[in-house]
C-alpha cells in the first residue's frame, strides 16, 4: 500500500472496536500495522473488517518472553496502541514507562472508555454508557420518547477510534520538534463530549432550548426530518436555508402561500403534516430521481447494503471490495499520495515468522518460542 503514512510502523495490541478502528484508519493511509494477537487464537469478531491492512503475530503477552517480544517490536516502531483497562499493560511489563525506556520516540496510544484517571477509570462500560455520561445520548430521539441509541458510532468510532488516530498523528507531529514520544490518553467519554461542542454553542445562544425532538436539528423542525414514501421507505429532508426550502416546496408541488409559516414552531405540526402528505405520494426512488437535479436537499435513506450501488458512491469509489466483502474504503483522499486498496484481515499469527525474522531471531529461536507456546 501507498498513502501519506507509508513508512510509519505501528504495534497494535489486539482488542475490540475503537482501537482496531483507529489502527484501521492508520493502516488505510499506509502505516505498517503489526497486530499482536493472542497466541491461542484471535478475538472472535464476526465479519472483522476492522482488521484489514494488518500483519498479525501471535504472542502470549502474559509471559515475560512474550512481553519481551513486544518490547523488541517497540524498539523498531513509531507507535504502540492498546485498549486495555488502566494498569493492565503496566502489569504485563509493556506499559508506557517500560516501552518508552526502550524507545523514547515512541507514541503510546491508549484507548479506553472512561480514560486513564477519574472515579470511573477502572469500571467496565460500553459505548452507550460513555455517550450517556458525555451528554451525547440524551438529545437524540423523538419528542416524548426515550433517547434513541445511535448504534455505536459516537462513542466507539467517532469519539473513540477516530480521535485516537488524530491524537497519535498530533503526537507524531510534535515529535518532529521535540524528538520525544508521549502517551496519548484517548477516552470515549471525552471524545463523545467533544462531538457535542456545536450543541453546547447552540444552547448558549438560545437556539436549542426545548426537549429532544423539538429543536432545529433533532427532527423537531419539519424541514429537517425523515419522511415515509409511498413504498414504505424513507427520504431525508434538510432544507434549512430559505433558497433550499423554496426548491423543496417546488419539488413537492407545494406553494409557500399554502403551507404554514416555517419560522413559527407552533405551526410546525401542521407543516409536517403537509410535507408528509406530499412525500407519501411517490416512492423513495421516484423522489430521489426528481431531486437529483435540484438543491431541495432531499436524499433517499439507503440501507447499508444499498449504499455501495448509489451512482454517487460508485463514481467516487466510496466503497471497495476487500477479501470478497464490500465495505467503506479508505478516507479521506490525497492527491499526491493516495492510499492503496486495503488487504483482507490476516489470520491470527499469519505473519509470526516474518515479524520475528525482522526482529533478528533465527530459525532455532523461533522454533523454541513456538515449542514453548510463547508464539503461535
Amino acid at each position: 500500500m501507498g498513502g501519506p503514512l507509508a513508512g510509519l510502523k505501528v504495534v497494535e495490541l489486539a482488542g475490540l472496536a475503537p482501537a482496531p478502528f483507529g489502527c484501521m484508519v492508520l493502516a488505510d493511509l499506509g502505516a505498517d500495522v503489526v497486530r499482536v494477537d493472542r497466541v491461542s487464537g484471535g478475538l472472535e469478531v464476526p465479519g472483522d473488517v476492522l482488521g484489514r491492512g494488518r500483519r498479525s503475530i501471535g504472542v502470549d503477552i502474559r509471559r515475560p518472553e512474550g512481553a519481551e517480544l513486544v518490547l523488541k517490536l517497540v524498539e523498531r516502531s513509531d507507535v504502540l496502541v492498546e485498549g486495555f483497562r488502566p494498569g493492565v499493560t503496566e502489569r504485563l511489563g509493556i506499559g508506557p514507562a517500560q516501552c518508552l525506556a526502550r524507545n523514547q520516540r515512541l507514541v503510546y496510544g491508549r484507548m479506553t472508555g472512561w480514560g486513564q484517571d477519574g472515579p470511573l477509570a477502572d469500571r467496565a462500560g460500553h459505548d452507550i454508557n460513555y455517550i450517556a455520561l458525555a451528554g451525547a445520548l440524551e438529545p437524540i430521539g423523538r419528542a416524548g420518547q426515550p433517547p434513541t441509541v445511535p448504534l455505536n458510532v459516537i462513542g466507539d468510532f467517532g469519539g473513540g477510534g477516530l480521535l485516537l488516530a488524530l491524537g497519535i498523528l498530533a503526537a507524531l507531529y510534535e515529535r518532529e520538534r521535540s524528538g520525544r514520544g508521549q502517551v496519548v490518553d484517548a477516552a470515549m467519554v471525552d471524545g463523545a463530549a467533544l462531538l457535542t461542542t456545536f450543541l453546547h454553542g447552540m444552547k448558549a445562544a438560545g437556539a436549542w432550548g426545548g426537549e429532544r425532538g423539538t429543536n432545529l436539528l433533532d427532527g423537531g423542525a419539519p424541514f429537517y426530518d425523515v419522511y415515509a414514501t409511498a413504498d414504505g421507505k424513507f427520504v431525508s429532508i434538510g432544507a434549512l436555508e430559505e433558497k433550499f426550502y423554496a426548491d423543496l416546496l417546488v419539488l413537492l408541488g407545494l406553494a409557500d402561500s399554502d403551507v404554514p409559516n416555517r419560522h413559527d414552531p407552533a405551526q410546525w405540526p401542521a407543516l409536517r403534516a403537509r410535507i408528509a402528505e406530499a412525500v407519501a405520494t411517490r416512492t423513495r426512488d421516484e423522489w430521489a430521481a426528481l431531486a437529483a437535479g435540484t438543491d431541495a436537499c432531499l436524499a433517499p435513506v439507503l440501507a447499508p447494503d444499498e449504499a455501495p450501488a448509489h451512482p454517487h458512491n460508485r463514481a467516487r469509489g466510496t466503497f471497495v471490495e476487500v477479501g470478497g466483502l464490500t465495505q467503506p474504503g479508505p478516507a479521506p483522499r490525497f492527491d499526491r499520495t493516495p492510499a492503496g486498496g486495503p488487504s483482507a484481515p490476516p489470520a491470527t499469527g499469519h505473519h509470526t515468522d516474518e515479524v520475528l525474522e525482522f526482529l533478528g531471531l533465527g530459525e532455532g529461536d523461533i522454533a523454541e518460542l513456538r515449542r514453548s507456546g510463547v508464539v503461535g
